[in-house]
């Protein structure tokens, strides 16, 4: 089946998996507390190996919210050097990953009229991270320095759980690599220590349906291309 096909009728958990979407532009509807604490306690029963869940979390809204999208933009703003504390990206690029990343990237910017090359209005849509995308609340995730890989692999099932169930209770969200790239502020504006690592953030709230950014969504690759079946 092509993974960009919708299904007529599908089941209410593939449903919420396969609207789920990135989205950038957010209406300024608040969102209840209780209901992000519901979300976060759904998906807390995402598995991890010997159930060590470790996963933390930071949830910013009103004022800490606001301080901490202020610190990040001026830092972009400034030219502060990006410093993640892990390789998020592979440092060489290379086929198919190349294809599929100047894909989605150029299927963003063109939706939203920004040309190639120009860098002033790329750094400004960057620079949109920061801002939340307009979300009302943002969490921030961060994981101990001295868990294994198996770990990161765990958060990653949690971090799903998060977007799937907030998308059956009509929530939208965007998982941000982006506000791990400034480490040093994020952990000086919430007090986190020097043994956690940023992992990212997610800003979540409504989506504006009529934000431009919203209209492109990228393709998912066939299960021909992954699957490999051994009879």
């Amino acid at each position: 089946m092509d993974a960009n096909t919708p299904l007529a009728c599908p089941d209410p958990v593939e449903h919420a998996v396969r609207s789920r979407k990135s989205v950038r532009g957010f209406l300024p509807r608040p969102v209840p507390l209780e209901l992000v604490e519901r979300i976060l306690s759904v998906a807390a029963y995402a598995p991890s190996g010997s159930n060590i869940q470790p996963w933390k979390a930071h949830l910013l809204t009103g004022a800490s919210r606001d301080a901490l999208s202020a610190a990040l933009t001026r830092a972009h703003y400034d030219g502060t050097p990006a410093e993640r504390e892990y390789d998020y990206y592979p440092t060489t690029w290379r086929s198919p990953y190349q294809e599929r990343r100047r894909a989605t990237g150029w299927g963003l910017y063109s939706t939203l009229g920004i040309a190639k090359g120009d860098r002033a209005a790329s750094s400004h849509q960057h620079a949109r991270n920061y801002a939340f995308f307009g979300a009302p609340c943002v969490l921030l995730f961060t994981i101990d320095d001295d868990l294994g890989k198996g770990s990161w692999l765990d958060y990653g099932m949690f971090l799903q759980s998060i977007m799937v169930v907030a998308t059956a209770h009509g929530l939208a969200t965007c998982p941000q690599a982006a506000l791990a790239n400034y480490p040093d502020i994020v952990k000086r504006h919430l007090n986190i220590p020097a043994s956690e690592v940023v992992v990212c953030g997610m800003s979540m709230g409504y989506e504006d349906p009529d934000a431009p950014a919203n209209q492109f969504r990228p393709s998912r690759i066939g299960v021909a291309d992954f699957l490999t079946i051994h009879k």
